[in-house]
């Protein structure tokens, strides 16, 4: 339980960091391996003006990049809080199989952290959403997937 606390503690030293310094909001992360840290980050949104720079994002692609793969299967992420619809995408995308939080996405909305909006439109059908996604060269597009279909030595995600 140490090395878990151990963990859990640098991802909140992480976000207090980026927080003080105006980065970005209060999420830090860690991606372990075998008992080792092999990528950190925290929230970059303001820094970068990159909505995609949460915590988790920054530090998948931090590990990624260190172990020279996507795929992080056999990882462990801790995070400051309970990953949003998009870091939790980017989890399962990853691989990884055990994520630790501190505080839940109800308790992030105390702050003005609406991530539950964000779940609940995905509980809802598509037609029903509010960000239209409508379909558009159809045909053109199912081509460039047939291409990669038959890519030889086509990579297996």
């Amino acid at each position: 339980m140490e090395m878990h606390d151990a963990f859990m503690r640098r991802a909140i030293e992480l976000a207090r960091a980026g927080m003080k310094a105006g980065d970005g909001g209060p999420f830090g992360a860690v991606v372990v391996r075998d008992g080792q840290i092999v990528g950190e980050g925290a929230n970059r949104v303001l820094a970068h003006n990159d909505p995609t720079a949460h915590g988790e994002i920054v530090a998948i692609r931090d590990a990624a990049k260190r172990l020279g793969t996507y795929d992080l299967d056999g990882c462990v992420l801790y995070t400051t809080g309970q990953p949003c619809p998009m870091c939790l995408g980017a989890i399962y995308w990853a691989h990884i199989q055990t994520v630790y939080f501190g505080f839940s996405i109800v308790d992030a909305g105390t702050v003005g952290f609406n991530d539950a909006v964000i779940f609940n439109e995905f509980a809802l059908p598509p037609e029903k959403r509010r960000v239209n996604c409508r379909p558009l060269l159809t045909d053109e597009a199912m081509i460039l997937l047939k291409e990669f279909e038959f890519l030889p030595n086509r990579p297996q995600y």
